[in-house]
């Protein structure tokens, strides 16, 4: 079953592009995170949304938040991926699609292709707002920013 707004996200670790062991029970309470999920490393589309994430780095940070990518390419595949083209940001290996499927990702109209999802996530661990869409790359990096200077404003007061 797939998670939705307001469900509590699972904990999980995975290794990510240095391979060293991530623990996402590290970051939650601490920050708020944006967990995007994506389908393959150095693919024309998913460099665009890394890319537009990675000039877009400093605004998540002001925000509060930090940026994970997760796909089920190897830990070498986003080692390289991140170093090609200067991606600041965390990128997880879910080779077995083990954290996709807790997640509940669902693959493109054709079930061919892993689907591009984004999760805004709360201090608490609470998903804010999810944004699913193989198309409309741009807005999963604007849609963000958005919710989490909602979610901030909301802390300030």
């Amino acid at each position: 079953m797939a998670l939705k707004v307001g469900d509590k996200i699972p904990a999980f670790s995975l290794p990510d592009q240095d391979e060293k062991k991530f623990n996402i029970n590290n970051l939650v309470s601490k920050k708020a995170l944006v967990i995007y999920f994506y389908p393959k490393d150095e693919t024309a589309g998913c460099t665009k949304q890394a890319c537009a994430f990675r000039d877009s780095y400093q605004d998540f940070k002001d925000a509060g938040a930090e940026v994970i990518g997760i796909s089920s390419d190897s830990e070498e595949s986003h080692g390289s991926f991140a170093d090609h083209h200067h991606l600041p940001f965390i990128l997880l290996s879910d080779k077995d699609n083990i954290v996709r499927n807790l997640f509940g990702v669902p693959t493109d109209l054709l079930g061919l292709i892993p689907g591009r999802v984004t999760y805004i996530i709360n201090k608490q661990g609470i998903i804010s707002y999810i944004f699913n869409s193989q198309l409309r790359i741009d807005k999963h990096i604007s849609e963000s920013l958005r919710i989490l200077n909602g979610l901030k404003s909301e802390s300030d007061v």
